[in-house]
């Protein structure tokens, strides 16, 4: 098929998607400078003062560490049981498979609200504390279906014959595991651990049903916003991008020289 040159329209629609997404994001990082201590416009100087007063803000600086925590704790466990379910579903035949594969996407199909409501419940009912260890397991569990559609799909390309072929020479389960598959989803893995985080990051419904004394940047923000909005608003968004700008470069990074090294 010919390749058809984009129009003045397809570049002016195109653009105003762009500038609609990008937008906002660049208006609260060029805000985090300004010298006004109102929350918007105008812009009436430049300055880093409010960077300063986010690292004097304890209050701040917790929540970004407790979600930062959060997150990777949230990876740790949806990642690796999220890994095991793609496999599950892929090498073996058990009753109610395909009942499992629909069930395993509810916790996202969900509103966070009704998941962390019965997550909520279940701890009760087991007498646990509410804690950051709490948000950890109910974020783990709600995104592990993440990891499973991700590296499912990934392995459905990929086929039975390496798998067939490497049990034939004598490879255990684990040798299978460790030198053919894992080789060949890193990519997807590396792709489901940047979703992980992202959605860990900003998650607030779960973890406001969830949360005990400590809070992540989301509730802390939440919070702040309700009150009065202050220009520390814009400087903890601000970090949170960059954030999550460097975890989006480094799995780019590393898919593209697994890529690479395939090749």
């Amino acid at each position: 098929m010919k390749a058809v040159a984009p129009t003045p329209l397809i570049w002016s629609l195109a653009g105003a998607v762009m500038l609609f997404l990008y937008l906002p994001i660049l208006v609260i990082v060029a805000l985090s400078f300004n010298t006004s201590p109102r929350v918007g416009l105008p812009f009436e100087g430049f300055t880093f003062d409010w960077y300063a007063a986010l690292l004097d803000n304890r209050q701040m600086m917790k929540a970004i560490w407790n979600s930062v925590y959060v997150a990777a704790g949230t990876v740790l466990i949806g990642v690796p049981l999220g890994v095991m379910g793609a496999i599950a579903m892929d090498r073996f035949h058990f009753p109610g498979k395909e009942t499992f594969r629909r069930l395993v996407l509810l916790p996202v199909v969900l509103p966070g609200v009704i998941t962390g409501v019965s997550l909520l419940n279940f701890y009760v009912w087991g007498g646990v504390r509410l804690s950051l260890h709490t948000i950890i397991m109910g974020q783990g569990t709600a995104l592990i279906c993440i990891t499973v559609t991700e590296v499912f799909a990934r392995l459905q390309q990929l086929g039975r014959s390496q798998y067939e072929a490497a049990h034939d020479l004598g490879a255990n389960e684990w040798e299978i595991f460790f030198r053919v598959t894992l080789p060949n989803i890193k990519t997807a893995l590396i792709g489901s651990v940047m979703i992980v985080l992202s959605l860990s990051l900003d998650e607030i419904a779960v973890t406001y049903l969830l949360t005990g004394r400590d809070n992540t940047l989301p509730m802390v923000l939440w919070s702040i916003l309700r009150r009065e909005a202050t220009p520390l608003v814009n400087v903890a968004g601000t970090v949170m991008i960059v954030l999550t700008l460097v975890l989006v470069t480094i799995g780019l990074r590393l898919s593209r020289g697994r890529q690479h090294n395939a090749h």
